[in-house]
């Protein structure tokens, strides 16, 4: 991955939706160029998909928090697998420090937090864990 490819991807971080036409013209690239490195990133795995961003308020799942995640010994891996199958965990992110993981929760109410929590909480190589409730988002 050169320079063009990360601020190719940088561009599209900001809009996934501009035309190949536009990015060609903002890298200062052939319009080929763009495409062939597009293909190229989707086919060996950089590029996994594009999506939609909505506000916070415009989605059905209004409870968001965040969870930090102590594991185990040497058991990061087995506790991700986990945590990857629970569908309101929506984002999971490895640390250094205190805590190994943190986790992106979103649900449609509290006693949906408590579920997750509790369900969460029952995985093993967990060893400690604290959530945190999103109350506002700021920069979007």
């Amino acid at each position: 991955m050169d320079s063009t490819d990360r601020k190719l991807l940088s561009l599209l971080r900001e809009d996934a939706r501009v035309p190949v036409a536009t990015l060609a013209k903002s890298l200062k690239v052939a319009r080929g160029t763009v495409q062939n490195r597009l293909a190229r990133m989707e086919a060996d795995g950089t590029i996994v998909g594009y999506t939609v961003k909505l506000k916070p308020q415009v989605e059905e799942q209004t409870i968001r928090a965040l969870m930090t995640v102590a594991v185990e010994g040497n058991r990061t891996d087995e506790v991700l697998r986990s945590l990857r199958g629970d569908p309101a965990v929506c984002a999971l992110h490895t640390t250094n420090g205190r805590w190994d993981i943190v986790a992106e929760l979103r649900t449609d109410s509290l006693e949906a937090v408590d579920r997750v929590l509790g369900r969460i909480r029952l995985i093993d190589g967990i060893s400690n864990t604290e959530t945190s409730l999103l109350l506002s988002t700021h920069k979007f």
